[in-house]
């Protein structure tokens, strides 16, 4: 990963991005990449509505309403793009040895910080991805040891599957949820593919969407927590162009930062 990354607000707004001609521009850069013709380069950009499903989505998941459902190649599950989240799709080539982990742990670093400098704390969450605003601690709530899986110093909660890289847990990382507090809330969901080296697709804010586009389909396949946004937790309109340049100058930091201790956990 180079320590200059180039940044292509590619649109938003009235002028955002089809998802389909957003798809066909990240394979062509990918392609620059991986022949080194280019550098690091991150899309900047706002969808049009879509609901897009990564290689894990299962069919409960879905839209019920028969709604059309883009298949992509990312990780992850299925999800909604569109008016008011800023979408960010890094095209970069990661060092060698290649730790895919940390570098899902970098983009959430870098909309952890985004976040604070909005004025919502968030943080990560023991065995998933993103980024999360915790729910409120619930008084006298008990942890339910039916719904405990210890995984050598993991310890995955509310029936997360076996798998799960025992990296996403140490301080850096709020418990997961098993009845202690309110529903946690995702505001920022990440899902990334890497192919020779170099990665595609990659993360998506909540800055001021529609809430009940979410309501089709079960997010990224959990259940048992809630999606939010900017705009709810600040209780104000927070458009995505307001986000868009603190995010950026938040990934230029992150990326060019040499390797910490918490991101190559």
């Amino acid at each position: 990963m180079s320590e200059n990354v180039r940044f292509v607000r590619m649109g938003i707004g009235d002028r955002s991005v089809p998802y389909q001609e957003a798809w066909e521009e990240q394979q062509r850069l990918h392609a620059l990449r991986v022949a080194d013709e280019i550098p690091d380069t991150v899309l900047l950009l706002e969808h049009p509505p879509v609901y897009t499903a990564g290689r894990r989505t299962n069919p409960e998941d879905r839209p019920l309403d028969g709604t059309p459902v883009v298949e992509v190649n990312r990780g992850g599950e299925i999800t909604w793009h569109g008016p008011g989240q800023l979408i960010g799709y890094p095209i970069v080539k990661l060092p060698e040895p290649m730790d895919v982990v940390a570098y899902v742990r970098r983009l959430e670093e870098a909309l952890i910080r985004a976040c604070g400098e909005f004025g919502v704390e968030t943080t990560r969450v023991e065995g998933r991805s993103g980024v999360w605003v915790l729910g409120e601690s619930l008084p006298d709530a008990v942890v339910d040891p039916a719904q405990v899986v210890d995984i050598g110093s993991l310890t995955l909660r509310m029936g997360l599957p076996l798998g799960i890289d025992p990296r996403l847990a140490g301080p850096e990382y709020a418990a997961s949820n098993a009845g202690q507090r309110g529903d946690d809330r995702k505001l920022a969901a990440i899902g990334v593919r890497v192919a020779r080296g170099v990665t595609m697709h990659g993360f998506a804010l909540n800055c001021d969407p529609d809430m009940t586009w979410f309501d089709r389909i079960v997010p990224c396949g959990i259940r048992d927590a809630g999606v939010g946004s900017v705009s709810t937790e600040l209780g104000r309109a927070f458009p995505v162009g307001e986000a868009l340049p603190v995010v950026e100058k938040h990934l230029a930091e992150v990326f060019a930062e040499l390797a910490e201790p918490a991101l190559a956990r």
